[in-house]
């Protein structure tokens, strides 16, 4: 029995990258792709929103002389990328998926409504949400925690390239500790910048659980459907 029947998926644009500094890494989109088709394979509904760092970012794109707008813009083209590749890579495993657009561009993929989501979903498909929310100066955390909200996902989970939320940046100091369970209050006050502050309140005041997990270590989301205890889970 699994723990969640309806989740919405975010996956870092970054960890496409794999061991590249750039683009898209086919072994990582692969990994992914596995194991969200092993879900599919359980009765889960999936929605998945990715970023798009690993091609452009529109707020470090502003501070090299990018209009911010314009910026902003180009990463919602940069996650179309990414969600193309990634419905790709699970077509090719047999797995029915649909990506839909936050912004009209016809035929790359669909608009985007809460309708059309839900629909694909009830059918079985991943439905692949991209383009952020279709506006500037909101990233796609705020862009996770809208979607997942609208199609009343049971939890938001984070996929990142750390197992969890610590004290401070495992990566940097490794005397840092791990969290299993923090509330949102805590994550304000703690000044964790596991998300942006805007998708952290949409998801405190929409009671969304946020789980973050290592979506790069292979059998992790199996896990996280099966209850296990890795990552760390965020609520109210």
């Amino acid at each position: 029995m699994k723990k969640y029947k309806r989740i919405l998926l975010k996956l870092s644009g970054e960890s496409l990258m794999g061991e590249q500094k750039y683009g898209i890494d086919s072994s990582r989109l692969n990994d992914y792709a596995e194991q969200i088709a092993e879900l599919t394979n359980d009765g889960i509904e999936i929605a998945i929103v990715i970023g798009g760092g690993n091609i452009f970012r529109g707020l470090s794109g502003a501070t090299q002389g990018f209009d911010r707008v314009n910026g902003d813009q180009m990463g919602m083209l940069a996650t179309t990328i990414n969600s193309l590749a990634l419905n790709s890579a699970l077509k090719s495993l047999g797995v029915k998926s649909k990506v839909l657009t936050a912004i009209r561009m016809e035929p790359v993929g669909e608009f985007y409504s809460k309708e059309k989501a839900l629909e694909s979903l009830s059918k079985g498909k991943v439905v692949i949400i991209s383009g952020g929310t279709g506006n500037p100066y909101f990233t796609t955390d705020t862009a996770s925690a809208l979607r997942g909200i609208e199609i009343e996902a049971d939890i938001m989970l984070k996929g990142t390239r750390v197992d969890g939320i610590y004290t401070a940046d495992p990566e940097k100091f490794p005397d840092a500790k791990k969290y299993d369970k923090i509330s949102f209050d805590e994550i304000y006050e703690k000044n964790l910048k596991i998300m942006d502050l805007t998708a952290t309140t949409l998801c405190k005041e929409n009671d969304l659980p946020v789980l973050v997990f290592n979506m790069d270590k292979k059998g992790n989301l199996q896990k996280v459907l099966n209850g296990e205890n890795i990552g760390t889970i965020v609520c109210t």
